[in-house]
């Protein structure tokens, strides 16, 4: 199962108690099967085959949850938060939710579910969509709310990617899109003077960039700026031997270097190798270096996910090549 799932995809396995009775279960052998581990239970009434869940990342198996809840779900209350993230596809960095998010203008009650998390706010109707057939928050809302609450790691790759949803176009920007979003998610930041969270807010959003490619990339960049780095170039370009260009993640200038990071899933997952060998990917990836090094005369540092657990796990492996933030 990719990484990335939609509605799409696990409505046809998220199946209610009477879904199963349908297709000839019984009460007990519904019950035996979760006792059994065939079966996993997404909250009371809602289930998902075993094997399908352990294929799931944690913001897939979130959005099972989101699916089970909506169905249950009665009222105006949208998703909302983190479970309006993963209905827009962004990524919630090492954050595993255990409630859905659902918000309501109204002062009602939402649900009595234990598994729901309940806010009440104001929500515009501008606030409000529909994604997959499942009413709520809108992209916008959804990351203002995101960059209040969760910790900076996860907020700030949620926001990266919802830029990049809304303007990138392959290597292009859509200049247009890019200013009206930021726009936007600075005007929802201004009006919200003491709201919780308000003041990380402020000081993510204007470091959101949507050019991080991924979440390793905004944790990274996150990290570089807490360490004293300027802030980095993403997606440097260097010119390559045949004509276009190599793309680096990081260029810090600052200190004269380049910087990557890598998910061992780039080289062991044959689904994102495309199906080209590995040795083949190492020796491009090792001529593309060359390349990059030899022309530019800078180093190249790559690190992995086990190096930004914390800015100083970022430090250490810096330093261990000689790159230190400047003085």
């Amino acid at each position: 199962m990719p990484r990335i799932v939609t509605v799409a995809d696990l409505d046809p396995l998220v199946l209610s108690r009477e879904d199963l009775l349908v297709l000839g279960s019984t009460e007990r052998s519904i019950a035996a099967a979760v006792a059994t581990g065939r079966h996993r239970q997404i909250r009371r009434g809602w289930y998902i085959g075993a094997d399908e869940w352990d294929e799931l990342w944690p913001e897939g198996r979130h959005l099972a949850h989101v699916i089970a809840v909506a169905r249950d779900a009665r009222g105006s209350a949208v998703m909302s938060h983190e479970s309006a993230a993963v209905l827009w596809g962004l990524p919630l960095y090492r954050h595993r939710p255990l409630r859905v998010h659902m918000t309501t203008s109204s002062p009602q009650r939402i649900s009595s579910a234990p598994d729901v998390m309940r806010h009440v706010a104001p929500l515009r109707p501008t606030d409000v969509a529909v994604c997959d057939g499942i009413r709520t928050t809108s992209l916008e809302r959804t990351v203002f709310d995101l960059l209040r609450t969760l910790r900076p790691e996860p907020a700030l790759a949620a926001a990266d990617a919802a830029e990049r949803k809304r303007a990138a176009r392959e290597r292009e920007w859509d200049l247009d899109s890019l200013a009206s979003w930021r726009r936007e998610l600075q005007q929802m930041i201004d009006l919200a003077s003491g709201a919780r969270g308000i003041r990380q807010a402020r000081r993510l959003a204007p470091v959101s960039d949507g050019r991080a490619e991924s979440p390793g990339e905004s944790v990274s960049r996150l990290h570089l700026l807490r360490l004293g780095f300027e802030t980095p170039s993403l997606q440097a370009a260097v010119p390559a031997p045949h004509g276009g260009s190599f793309y680096v993640d990081f260029g810090l200038d600052d200190v004269d270097a380049f910087g990557e990071v890598d998910g061992r899933s780039k080289y062991l997952d044959e689904s994102l190798r495309r199906g080209v060998p590995l040795e083949q990917v190492l020796l491009a990836e090792k001529q593309r270096e060359d390349w990059i090094r030899g022309t530019t005369g800078r180093h190249l540092v790559r690190w992995e996910d086990e190096h930004i657990r914390t800015p100083w796990h970022l430090a250490e492996r810096l330093a261990a090549f000689g790159i230190r933030p400047p003085r």
